[in-house]
């Protein structure tokens, strides 16, 4: 007995193919997200950062406060153009390098000014953040007399040992937890599948031996 051509589900997929089951997005996008933030971890240069600090001390007729409140003014001005200038014969690099890989900070708590530079070389790095500490610690010494407040180096940035940089182990883990993410986000927002009704049946029609006793009854 053949099947009724009009009873089979008409869908879009050949006989025998099956879908991908919904999980698959994600585990594709864990796997392409760890290949690709693990070869952007082995291509990509290693970093390194140096750090050197300067503590502002109050001079005569000043005291604790006004030493904060000029070592805040003294992070700002560490990365200006007259300061970076003078600590680029230092450095041993033109002063657009040093404005590119210096900055600064401070401590609301503490007088003190953390100078750091990066750099693809480790012995730049310390260079460069113990020029940039010396040429704003002279800048604060040649107005010490009105500012009563003198900079003194506290600690010199040292050639660091190891990259600042992500490894290529932590840049696969955030590649693979990006990707994952994004699976999980495509399979959240995909249309839904639809499958079509199956086609209605004909009403059956009486076969010969029951019309004949109906029509015998009548």
């Amino acid at each position: 007995m053949t099947e009724n051509p009009t009873r089979r589900r008409r869908t879009g997929r050949l006989p025998g193919s099956r879908s991908l089951p919904p999980w698959s997005l994600v585990t594709a996008g864990v796997v392409a997200g760890g290949l690709i933030g693990g070869g952007y971890g082995l291509l990509k240069a290693p970093v390194y950062t140096a750090t050197s600090y300067v503590i502002a001390v109050p001079a005569e007729h000043s005291d604790t406060s006004t030493a904060l409140g000029f070592a805040q003014a003294y992070g700002r001005v560490a990365t200006q153009p007259a300061v970076l200038a003078a600590a680029q014969e230092r450095a041993g690099v033109p002063v657009t390098t040093l404005a590119e890989n210096v900055r600064t900070a401070t401590s609301p708590d503490a007088p003190m000014v953390a100078v750091s530079a990066t750099s693809g070389r480790p012995a730049q790095a310390a260079a460069m953040a113990n020029a940039v500490a010396a040429a704003l610690t002279e800048q604060a010494d040649a107005s010490k007399e009105s500012t009563h407040v003198e900079l003194l180096p506290f600690s010199r940035a040292v050639r660091p040992a190891e990259p600042s940089s992500a490894s290529a182990g932590v840049t696969t883990l955030v590649g693979a937890g990006a990707g994952g993410l994004l699976g999980g986000l495509a399979l959240l927002v995909r249309p839904g599948r639809r499958e079509e009704p199956e086609t209605a049946l004909p009403a059956p029609l009486p076969g010969p031996a029951y019309a004949a006793d109906v029509h015998s009854r009548l």
